[in-house]
């Protein structure tokens, strides 16, 4: 005998919605901080020349606030194109192509970015 709850049983929710709205939520306030940072640290290098820059992103106190800048805006940049993709791209196959590339580009360039500072900071 079964009944209906049985049938479904196990068939719902994948249970990761609530995980991935608060991973978004949490990584879009970080981001506010970071930004206004970013926002009012890089400004006072225009005009400067190549060793200031370098010296002034070596400074753990530059290095850091940016290292999780970029950590915190790309892994968001990928919930977000994930949030587009899911709720936008209707083929399942294409949806999962999409997925999975929007993960190595979010992931790419994060890498990219943070070797960048990582080899002006540690020399």
């Amino acid at each position: 005998m079964k009944t209906p709850l049985n049938k479904v049983r196990g068939l719902g929710s994948a249970k990761e919605g609530v995980v991935h709205f608060w991973h978004q939520r949490v990584t879009a306030v970080a981001l506010v901080p970071l930004v206004l940072w970013f926002l009012w640290m890089v400004p006072t290098q225009v005009g400067a020349d190549y060793s200031a820059v370098r010296e002034w992103i070596a400074s753990p106190l530059t290095a850091i606030p940016l290292l999780l800048f970029i950590a915190v805006a790309f892994y968001h940049m990928k919930l977000g194109l994930q949030t587009v993709i899911e709720d936008y791209i209707p083929g399942h196959g294409q949806k999962i192509v999409l997925l999975m590339l929007s993960t190595f580009f979010s992931y790419g360039l994060a890498a990219a970015s943070a070797f960048a500072v990582l080899q002006i900071s540690l020399g």
